[in-house]
């Protein structure tokens, strides 16, 4: 398919790697042509990257499948998922989940990446609820200015929250950069 019809969301191949499409912009300049400004995560370790395309550049649109799965628990690199649906138990490499493991807490229902009968990745929701197992103490009057301390969360994240946020706490943390949204109601 054309540069001009990818969308958001896509899984695309370049180079023998698969890309999710996190972000796209369709650029006309002023000068010279129209092309396709890409921000693209890695299927293979979740790393991400900027690419330019050519309207007019074929790119070869990737079809995966998703499953609905249950994440059980950890074991040295590996993390047990169940599938929701069959109750089959898998066995997926951190290098696989890439960055997605710092979201993992167990009992959470995750979709589950496939290509080719291989996990690939996690699609994880945009937005998760963790415990803040450790954090120093806040400061008196703090909700005054906009001070931010780090805070360890139950799955060993570490995020700059408000100096309100305490120990014990739930809060919500966005996926796609790893930052404090708020606390969970």
């Amino acid at each position: 398919m054309k540069a001009s019809q990818i969308r958001k969301g896509n899984i695309v191949r370049i180079d023998g790697t698969l890309y999710k499409i996190m972000n796209m912009d369709h650029v006309t300049p002023g000068k010279g042509r129209a092309h396709i400004q890409t921000k693209l995560r890695s299927l293979h370790g979740g790393t991400q990257t900027e690419k330019r395309f050519r309207s007019d550049e074929d790119i070869e649109k990737v079809m995966i499948e998703t499953k609905e799965m249950q994440y059980l628990y950890k074991s040295g690199d590996e993390y047990h998922f169940m599938d929701t649906a069959t109750y089959d138990q898998v066995q997926i490499s951190a290098d696989t989940l890439g960055n997605a493991v710092q979201y993992l807490i167990p009992d959470a229902t995750l979709n589950l990446e496939w290509f080719e009968g291989n996990a690939i990745g996690v699609d994880l929701p945009p937005v998760v609820e963790l415990k803040v197992i450790e954090t120093p103490p806040g400061v008196k009057d703090a909700t005054a200015s906009a001070q931010r301390k780090p805070a360890t969360m139950e799955t060993g994240l570490v995020v700059q929250v408000p100096a309100f946020i305490g120990e014990g706490e739930i809060i919500r943390i966005n996926t796609t950069d790893a930052s404090y949204s708020e606390r969970a109601k």
